[in-house]
Formats: structure tokens, sequence, C-alpha cells
């Protein structure tokens, strides 16, 4: 490109600090605490993002929230978010109804390898909520089911009544050329799943440690078993990358409140290859 045609294309992309307005296309409720949003733009066309890119979503009046992408970026209209009621700004989010609007600044941050880990086995571990920023993930993959080997889906939540994308997840299963499995920490009456926390899955899973690439998310110390469990079964850590999702304010790196030792996840991440991080990844206060 000239760098006449640079400073142009310069000019026309979005400032990254001013809200672009966003239509509620589709609110559903997903649990008692968890909606998933579509969002339409309400000029232009929806920018392309990559698979554990996230957005920031500014409820006007109360505040701005960094949100990964959980729909398929195949569809090219709508950006689709899964948010979980837990403060002030996701609490209005997850109050919105369809027609209403929203401020829109994104996409931000890494994604998940799914390009360069054509030809691997794919094991993707999620606890709870981490569930939402894997699944572009998955429709990823799923869509191109002959690029890879082996792919595992590992899924764990806290009871059955907080599972996310239920329905979803029992269409996956119903595939040949895909192990899923589940499993909560505390069962009820009606469930006849695995019982335990999703890193004890890892050892139950079928896949060449050698020729594997691992995606996990949830929180922080469920990965940290996860990465135990994978290193156990002989998955090197530069083939491990994790979400770092944490205190991402600003998402271009300026405020620092994302800081990670020398890296700011909102730009450096929220994905993060796990041996570039090891070093920091378990210790406190960091």
């Amino acid at each position: 490109m000239s760098t006449g045609n640079a400073e142009m294309a310069a000019a026309r992309a979005p400032d990254p600090f001013v809200p672009q307005v966003y239509r509620v296309a589709r609110a559903r409720r997903e649990l008692a605490d968890t909606t998933t949003l579509e969002f339409v733009p309400l000029a232009g066309e929806r920018p392309a993002f990559e698979p554990g890119q996230f957005n920031m979503l500014y409820v006007f009046g109360v505040g701005e929230a960094a949100i990964s992408m959980s729909g398929d970026r195949s569809d090219e209209r709508s950006f689709v978010h899964t948010v979980r009621n837990v403060g002030a700004v996701s609490a209005a989010l997850a109050r919105l109804e369809a027609g209403a609007t929203i401020g829109l600044r994104g996409p931000f941050g890494t994604g998940w390898p799914v390009v360069a880990a054509e030809g691997s086995d794919i094991v993707i571990v999620a606890g709870g909520l981490g569930l939402a920023p894997l699944r572009p993930a998955i429709y990823d993959v799923l869509a191109n089911r002959s690029h890879y080997g082996r792919v595992v889906i590992l899924v764990g939540s806290r009871n059955p009544k907080d599972l996310l994308y239920r329905q979803e997840l029992e269409r996956w299963r119903q595939r040949m050329d895909v192990q899923i499995e589940v499993t909560v920490d505390h069962a009820d009456a009606g469930w006849h799943g695995h019982v335990g926390v999703v890193p004890a899955l890892v050892a139950r899973a079928a896949f060449d440690p050698r020729e594997t690439v691992a995606l996990v998310c949830g929180p922080e110390l469920m990965m940290r078993f996860t990465i135990n469990a994978l290193r156990d079964a002989g998955v090197s850590p530069e083939r491990i990358y994790l979400s770092m999702e944490r205190n991402m304010k600003c998402a271009v790196g300026l405020c620092g409140h994302c800081q990670l030792g020398p890296a700011f996840i909102c730009k450096d991440g929220p994905v993060m290859r796990f041996d570039t991080i090891a070093g920091i990844f378990a210790v406190p206060e960091i």
C-alpha cells in the first residue's frame, strides 16, 4: 500500500475511543443471571473479528465493559455477546431488550489460533462462562472440521442449572467427529453425567499431546489446574492458549488497569500463549 493510500485508510478507520451506535436485534435469556445479546450497527457494516477478541460495550448513562465475542463470525450482520450480571454495567446490559441502543467500540485484542492450529488435534476446555469466548472458535473448528485432527470439547459448570448453551452442547454431542464431555461440580437428581471439576476430564480425552493445540477459558484457578492436567498429559506450554480477561478498561493499552507483568491484556491478549506468561501466571497480585 502506498503512503497516500495508507493515510487515507487510517483516516477512514474509526477512532478507537469513539463508540459506534448499535441496536439490540435480539435478547435471549440463557440462565437466571446470563443473557445473550445480538447487536447490529445503525449505520455501516459490522467489522470483521477473530474468535477470542472482545468489544467494549457502553450502556448510555451507566458505563462501559469489555465483553468477548460469543457468536459465529461467519454471520457478517451482527455481534453476539453473552453477558453475566455481575456488576452495574453487566446488569444494565442484561436488562436490554430488542430495539434498545448501545455504544460499541471494537473489536480489540488477540484471537484464538484456529487457523494456525489447522492440522493439529484441538482440545477446548471451558469452565462456566468461559464457554462464551470459546464458542466462536468452536464454530470455526466445526465449520472446517476436515482441517483438524481429533477435536475434544470439555465443559464444566458449578451445577446443571448453570450450564451454558445446553441445547447447543447436545447438538454438538450428536456429531460423530467430536468428543464432548460435560461435568458439574454438584449434581442434582436429574443429572446423569460426570460429576467433578473440568480439569479431571482431560485424562478422559482422546488426543495426541505432541500434536495438540489447547484452548482454555474460565476462572483463573480452573485454568491453572487445567494447565497442570494438560502438561501431565504431555501437551507442551507453547501449545496451550488462555483467555486472560480481566480489568480491561480502555482497550488500547493506555490506562494500565489490565497490566500483567510487562504485558497489557487488552492489546497483548486476551488470548495469550501459556509459555509467554508462565512465570507470572500464578503469582498473586500481578
